[in-house]
């Protein structure tokens, strides 16, 4: 379980693509004794297991291995060497819950159709897949590439999102440009409440 804040910016260093999953080497300013193999990691949103981890110079470098659903439903099939990833360690018991629940689980992606400046903060316009559209309300909270958001408003095109100058900063969503793709996970308490009332009227 996550919370949708990112707690770093990782670098993938390497891409090896076997016969039935991808193995991605990412470096990330995380201590190794934080670290431990099995543990779960955020990237762009979309929950890995660490099955090698070592220490480098500043952090740590560790592999994770995706599945090829994963990557055919997700950015992470698009990932090459250099590219930033944003990461974000499985929630503990204790920790402040800054942003929204989040599990982790890509439900689909989305299409970014504008990036625009607003005063000091950016706003981003995003067309959503059709599977989830109807999870997606003013006020409510969703996951974009793995960070936590406020949906600012929704119409027949998408819905909007401010991003703050610090959000903007320590995360990729300053890569973003009309035309990307975005990892979208709605919010948990939306996808349940849709399910009761779909069990209801059946």
């Amino acid at each position: 379980m996550f919370t949708g804040i990112v707690s770093a910016l990782g670098e993938v260093k390497a891409v090896e693509r076997l016969d039935g999953l991808t193995r991605l080497s990412i470096s990330a300013p995380y201590a190794v004794k934080d670290v431990a193999i099995g543990a779960s990691i955020a990237h762009e949103g979309c929950c890995l297991t660490v099955v090698e981890a070592a220490p480098e110079t500043r952090g740590l470098r560790y592999v994770v291995e995706v599945a090829p659903e994963s990557l055919a439903l997700t950015t992470l099939g698009g990932l090459k060497p250099g590219d930033r990833v944003n990461l974000e360690r499985s929630l503990r018991v204790g920790d402040e819950l800054g942003g929204h629940m989040v599990q982790g689980h890509v439900d689909g992606l989305g299409d970014v159709l504008a990036v625009v400046k607003d005063g000091e903060g950016w706003r981003l316009k995003i067309k959503p897949p059709p599977s989830i559209a109807r999870l997606i309300a003013p006020k409510g909270s969703i996951a974009v590439n793995g960070v936590s958001l406020t949906v600012n408003e929704v119409d027949a095109e998408g819905f909007g999102v401010l991003v703050i100058p610090h959000t903007w900063a320590v995360t990729t969503l300053s890569r973003l440009k009309s035309g990307d793709r975005v990892n979208l996970e709605a919010d948990l308490m939306a996808r349940y409440a849709a399910r009761l009332i779909e069990a209801r009227s059946t």
